[in-house]
């Protein structure tokens, strides 16, 4: 990588245009199948590559290497480990591979209840929740699908062999329980069931037996009474074996797609193409999932919140949608597909590119719009669809680092901060590849311009390319959130990236709130359920930082917190002093109550000339899980 000021302005522009001549003539035939579905081919592919991998890299900095999963969800993490293998299978790109690995290694084991799920596992990601267990079983489907090792094949025949002990025709006739006491039939379980046996049969040369109980598991559940008069499937049957009327969720009615596609794919049976067409234009129409053209839960009105499984249900929808997209390359159905991606990417994203549950962007105060790993996870999945189901040979993305620096203003003199512009590029061609930075009224940036030269080699792994920035924030800038972009620019590739600067002069907020997220320095595996509720049980964490201004002379936190915490300050997030400690064991929240520390003695000294202290909280009791929990943040300082 490159990095060179701007001069010579005549000869680097032509070696530009060169460039993206070639890149414009490399990605014609890559992108040609996908032109039915796109108004501009050659730039929507490799723009759709880039917010995914962009995305893809969000989810994955949540995953913990540790543990093995994504933070005290079991199932949910089967699906996003499952997300991040259809981002590698769209795109190419292979990094994380490892990760899979690394969970199927450390967690195909037993583990009593609550190490990594409430359940005891009972190994081979097996356990009392039947639908939990499928999920596993679907995403080494897809590792085996990547890698070709064929013990993830395996796994997968293990988990299925289990679940069929849970196939019973003396209730209503057939379909698997959805738990192991066989209290309930649903449609998330027996729409799991059907797929998984299909992709079995799908990958087992000779297979007959799958194949079979797919089929026989498929006529029951269209039987069943669980899809209604509107063709949309609500959530179960009761136990006079009738539909139960619940809600429509979006992942029963995309499961019960991916199902029929799936045995489509085995059968070749039209019909089977038919009743699949019929659940996904119910899903669309005017009873279905859609609000003013997004696809909306019922959890996402304003009055409510979804819960952690409910916000990863529509990207399990649209994962199917997208095999639906492949299958039937029918144009009302992919530009669905695109319209929910373009939406996520317009009004559903911060500054950290961070996606979150309603995917129209809606926030109420009281039920604000939350970004978590789930959500991520969920959100993603229909920026993968939007990917060409063939790679275009290049991409080019940006982000910034910090992208939500906060500065705290002195009386006087104007405050300097550092951001890094990171650019990423996959494909078979050198990118020459201008990023422009645009700052303020008032402010400066420096360098304004800057050329890269990008030298991928395929899209296994991205390369990256850095330019160091200088941003000025004059002492008399506004409090509020202050937009830096960059614009990169490559022949036909385009890609913008921003930092949300927010200026401060005090430090108020609840955690588990868009508020939290500029002072929240390192979240490492700390959890929020929602508003006023961030925690860190066992090994995790998390740590704000506060940039108190060059002539702070005193300075004091209060935390509203409970539970056992232990609560570190550090002027350089290296060197740590317990400031406060909870020494009884409190599992009921009984502690909580406001706490001051004084900070003046970790006031720092930083290179912007901020006085930044950095306090971390954490379990003082880690192996019964609960750790520190705060509610509440709020910083007096004296200048």
């Amino acid at each position: 990588m490159i990095v060179k000021p701007m001069s010579k302005v005549r000869v680097r522009m032509q070696t530009l245009l060169a460039v993206a001549s070639l890149t414009a003539l490399a990605a014609l035939p890559s992108m040609a199948a996908e032109q039915s579905q796109r108004a501009n081919p050659l730039t929507d592919g490799p723009t759709a590559v880039a917010r995914a991998r962009v995305a893809a890299d969000v989810l994955m900095s949540s995953y913990d290497p540790v543990k093995a999963w994504f933070p005290s969800s079991w199932w949910n993490s089967a699906v996003a480990l499952q997300t991040i293998g259809d981002y590698m299978q769209r795109s190419g790109d292979r990094r994380y591979l490892s990760q899979l690995d690394n969970t199927f290694e450390k967690d195909k084991g037993v583990f009593p209840a609550g190490v990594l799920s409430g359940d005891p596992l009972l190994g081979n990601f097996t356990s009392r929740a039947i639908d939990d267990s499928e999920w596993w079983g679907l995403t080494w489907i897809q590792a085996y699908d990547l890698t070709g090792n064929p013990k993830y094949l395996d796994m997968a025949v293990t988990i299925a062999n289990y679940v069929n002990g849970y196939w019973d025709t003396g209730t209503c006739g057939g379909g698997v329980w959805w738990d192991g006491e066989r209290t309930y039939k649903n449609a998330v379980t027996n729409g799991l069931w059907i797929r998984l046996t299909a992709e079995l049969h799908n990958r087992i040369h000779g297979d007959t037996v799958w194949l079979q109980r797919s089929r026989t598991a498929w006529t029951w559940f269209q039987n069943s009474g669980m899809v209604n008069a509107d063709g949309l499937v609500n959530d179960g049957i009761t136990q006079a074996c009738t539909n139960n009327g619940q809600n429509v969720w979006s992942y029963n009615q995309g499961l019960a797609i991916g199902a029929g596609l799936e045995l489509f794919r085995a059968t070749r049976d039209p019909q089977i193409l038919t009743s699949v067409r019929r659940l996904a234009d119910a899903a669309i129409g005017p009873k279905g999932l859609v609000t003013d053209g997004t696809l909306t839960e019922r959890c996402d009105a304003s009055d409510q919140s979804c819960d952690d499984n409910g916000k990863q249900f529509k990207g399990i929808f649209m994962r199917y949608w997208t095999d639906l997209v492949d299958t039937t390359r029918d144009r009302g159905y992919a530009d669905f597909l695109s319209q929910q991606a373009e939406g996520i990417w317009a009004n559903d994203r911060d500054a950290a590119n961070r996606l979150g549950t309603r995917w129209s962007g809606a926030t109420y105060d009281d039920h604000p719009n939350v970004f978590d790993w789930r959500t991520q996870a969920s959100a993603l999945s229909a920026l993968i669809g939007d990917v060409p189901s063939l790679p275009p040979l290049t991409s080019l993305a940006a982000t910034m680092s910090p992208a939500q620096p906060v500065v705290m203003p002195s009386a006087s003199g104007n405050t300097r901060i550092p951001i890094t512009l990171e650019a990423s590029a996959t494909g078979f061609f050198p990118l020459l590849t201008l990023a422009s930075a645009d700052a303020p009224a008032g402010w400066t940036i420096t360098p304004r311009t800057s050329l890269l030269t990008l030298k991928p080699r395929g899209n296994a792994v991205p390369v990256r390319g850095t330019v160091p920035l200088q941003v000025t924030v004059p002492s008399l800038a506004a409090d509020g959130h202050h937009v830096v972009t960059a614009n990169l620019n490559a022949g036909l590739l385009r890609f913008t990236t921003q930092a949300d600067v927010l200026v401060a002069h005090t430090i108020d907020f609840d955690t588990g709130t868009v508020d939290e997220n500029p002072w929240l320095f390192d979240p490492d595996r700390s959890q929020s359920n929602g508003v006023q509720n961030r925690f860190a049980d066992g090994n995790a964490h998390f740590t704000y930082r506060f940039p108190f201004p060059a002539d702070t002379t005193a300075a004091h936190v209060t935390l509203t917190i409970d539970a056992e915490y232990v609560v570190e300050a550090s002027q350089d997030n290296a060197h740590w002093t317990t400031v406060l400690k909870e020494d009884r064991p409190i599992t009921d929240g009984s502690n909580k109550g406001d706490r001051t520390i004084d900070l003046t003695p970790y006031l720092g000294s930083a290179a912007d000339g901020s006085k930044p202290v950095y306090l971390r909280v954490s379990d003082a009791f880690p192996n019964d899980g609960w750790g520190g929990r705060v509610y509440h943040v709020r910083a007096d300082i004296a200048q």
